[in-house]
């Protein structure tokens, strides 16, 4: 039962937590995990990508720890219908595999964060805490070369959201798949795509990606 109010005598509500994975394992795992902070409790759990978008929407829970390859949808699109159902929750993304464009869709999807599934229990514990605080949390394992790339990012006078935007472009993505990815307006992803090119002294998308490459951002 959640208390009323916090006063003499009452105990703050454990915050709750969502763990979406399709090994019986890990879901069990994490629970044994989250028993180093008694300040948190798992509260349910699902298999899919569907079933987390309807138990986030019954639970409400703080985290949602969510494994970057469900059997029947990929992340960003689970993260966008988390995003909607219960957009005050925070979604974490728990995977094995150090999948740099997987992890980066789904931080772009809106992922407050990623985490690999070797992490240590004390180490999980801070890492959710950090993110229930409204900070990015993303293993340096997975972007090991990241300092690299920022101070290339602040070389070339690009913008975060523009280089995100360029980046998934050199995926392959068009407008409107960038659009989607993203969230933002096919507008908008023209009209950053049009200011990476005119920064980076392309005339074409394919010429962009290319200096890009070159100046080290991709």
């Amino acid at each position: 039962m959640h208390a009323a109010r916090l006063g003499a005598g009452t105990v703050p509500s454990p915050v709750t937590v969502l763990v979406v994975d399709d090994h019986p394992v890990v879901r069990d795992g994490v629970s044994l995990l989250l028993r180093y902070d008694p300040a948190m409790t798992v509260v349910g759990s699902a298999e899919t990508g569907r079933s987390a978008v309807r138990r986030a929407g019954e639970l409400k829970p703080a985290l949602i720890l969510l494994d970057l390859r469900l059997p029947d949808m990929l992340a960003p699109e689970v993260i966008a219908e988390l995003r909607h159902v219960h957009p005050a929750g925070r979604i974490v993304v728990f995977t094995a595999h150090g999948d740099h464009q997987g992890v980066r869709a789904a931080l772009d999807s809106g992922a407050h964060g990623c985490l690999l599934k070797d992490v240590a229990g004390t180490d999980l514990v801070a890492a959710l805490r950090q993110v229930l605080k409204g900070e990015r949390v993303v293993d340096p394992r997975i972007f090991p070369d990241d300092g690299q790339r920022s101070d290339a990012l602040a070389r070339s006078g690009l913008t975060r959201r523009e280089y995100e935007v360029l980046r998934l472009a050199a995926q392959g993505q068009t407008n409107p798949e960038i659009a989607e990815s993203t969230g933002l307006a096919r507008n908008t992803v023209k009209t950053y795509l049009q200011s990476a090119l005119h920064k980076l002294g392309a005339r074409n998308r394919v010429e962009a990606i290319g200096k890009a490459s070159e100046a080290g951002l991709l």
